[in-house]
């Protein structure tokens, strides 16, 4: 996605307030807009209750910011936004915003309501210096299907609202087992923050993983094989871009080990294996008053609390082969978690395509807000409309991959797949879409683009193709025009744009 689509977005914005001046509701959805096209990737979080969210959500921070407890707080839809210095603040539902205390304890960021009931509350902003947030912005949700009928309803209106798109731009949604009412929710999801595009943009968790094969030591690939017959089978393939495994206990706790827990790990480890075997059979021998270790009660709940009974047993077993301090010990940890798949697939999915994200939203947005007007007062704005939702290729682009999830392309077989890998569905870099891997040779590259450039050239062209297949290769033929330009071997008379930088060493 181009400045260009971005800019003209924003004055398409500009064109439909005079038109909807008159409208507090439509204005403020201009403006919410104009604030959407200004920030990062709008991410959410989003699960049945239990799920894992806010732990998950505090390992792609680093930080022990989202409360986990069953507080107030969980409720509410939180917005996690990159800020100088910590706040927090309150939206309500009617009056001023209130801003409230920012304060730690045992580690842990606590989120207050004070005298504020949650009901009273719209959507609490944490603002806060993580590096993470500079490029998305991480939005807890309540969690699907509450006892709660009001806490359930939040979500929802938040995330799948009847009258508008989602304000959310992607989702990672967690479950721990498939359930009717998580088909349903993304399914709700899938078509209100596509619009008409219908675009799947969710990522399927699996979350509590470890639980999947009971603490063991190899339960990830259990989960694994659980997920993958998930999106392969249980009717999700249409509705996620993908199922992945994580434990997201574990992920947290590796991403904010301390050293105290390294050493108790250490201890751990330095048991004769027989004691260590028996004390980590279960939870509950783990955490026994006469455990034969020297760690006390307490501390050994802590742990358990903190990791699980499969992260315990994992970070003993790599100490026991080598780890020597706690950084490397996190970073193993982090690895065996899943959450570097994740973060991976985020970034290549969602991140890689957010000011196409962010352009659709506008949109969306401004087509239903212009069926409100009188079409002969709208004739600029709607032109600009249809002159963005032409022109933007990679609202094409998403439209193409939707159609391909959805079973419904012009394109068939091979060539529907080899087409949504070239528009980005497995990922939005050049060697993705190619299919080479990331070490590829740029040589290489520039055959693979040039050569598939030709191929859909020539698919685009053939006489026996009709208009909906033609009009197909010609996005794929486009998104391979950008591709071929960006990797460009250069000629022997202009060297690689790496090799010479004005002003770099020896320059005057």
């Amino acid at each position: 996605m181009t400045s260009t689509a971005l800019r003209e977005a924003a004055e398409l914005v500009e064109a439909a307030r005079p038109l909807l001046r008159d409208d507090p509701d439509a204005l403020a959805a201009l403006d919410d807009l104009d604030r959407r096209l200004a920030e990062p990737l709008r991410l959410a979080v989003a699960g049945i209750v239990k799920a894992g969210k806010s732990t998950l959500l505090n390992a792609l921070l680093g930080e022990r910011i989202a409360p986990t407890d069953a507080g107030e707080c969980t409720r509410i839809v939180t917005w996690y936004r990159w800020a100088d210095t910590p706040s927090i603040t309150a939206h309500l539902t009617s009056g001023p915003a209130r801003k409230l205390p920012v304060r730690r304890a045992n580690g842990q960021l606590v989120i207050g309501l004070g005298d504020l009931p949650a009901a009273d509350v719209d959507r609490i902003e944490v603002g806060w210096p993580s590096a993470v947030l500079r490029s998305v912005t991480l939005i807890d949700t309540p969690g699907i299907e509450s006892l709660s009928h009001d806490v359930s309803a939040r979500s929802a209106a938040f995330l799948v609202p009847d009258d508008a798109p989602s304000s959310a731009d992607a989702i990672v949604y967690l479950m721990r087992h498939l359930h009717p009412s998580d088909l349903g929710f993304l399914e709700a999801f899938r078509d209100t923050a596509a619009g008409a595009a219908r675009t799947v943009n969710a990522i399927g968790v699996l979350s509590r993983a470890d639980e999947v094969g009971s603490g063991r030591i190899d339960s990830l690939l259990s989960a694994s094989r659980v997920a993958a017959r998930y999106e392969r089978e249980g009717g999700l393939d249409s509705l996620v871009l993908g199922v992945l495994p994580v434990a997201g206990l574990l992920a947290e706790g590796a991403r904010t080990l301390r050293q105290s827990e390294y050493d108790a790990f250490r201890t751990l480890a330095a048991l004769g294996r027989h004691e260590r075997e028996r004390l980590l059979v279960s939870s509950d021998r783990f955490t026994r008053p006469d455990a034969p270790v020297d760690l006390d009660q307490a501390t050994r709940r802590r742990l358990l609390a903190r990791f699980g009974i499969y992260g315990i047993r994992l970070a003993t077993s790599l100490v026991r082969v080598g780890v020597t301090d706690s950084s490397e010990l996190a970073a193993g940890l982090v690895e065996q978690s899943g959450l570097v798949e994740l973060e991976g697939f985020v970034e290549r999915q969602f991140r890689g395509r957010a000011d196409t994200l962010k352009v659709r939203a506008v949109t969306d947005t401004v087509e239903r807000l212009l069926a409100r007007v009188d079409p002969d007062r709208a004739t600029d704005a709607l032109a600009r409309l249809e002159k963005l939702q032409a022109s933007a290729h990679g609202l094409q682009e998403l439209g193409l991959l939707s159609r391909v999830r959805l079973g419904t392309p012009p394109l068939t077989g091979p060539d529907a797949a080899a087409a949504a890998r070239l528009v980005g569905g497995t990922g939005t870099g050049v060697t993705e879409r190619l299919g080479l891997p990331a070490d590829a040779a740029p040589a290489d590259v520039a055959a693979a683009a040039g050569a598939e450039l030709e191929r859909w050239r020539a698919k685009a062209a053939s006489p026996l193709a009709d208009r909906p297949v033609r009009d197909a290769c010609g996005v794929v033929v486009r998104s391979l025009e950008a591709l071929a330009s960006e990797v460009a071997a250069p000629t022997a008379d202009e060297p690689a744009a790496d090799v010479v930088a004005a002003g770099g060493p020896g320059q005057g």
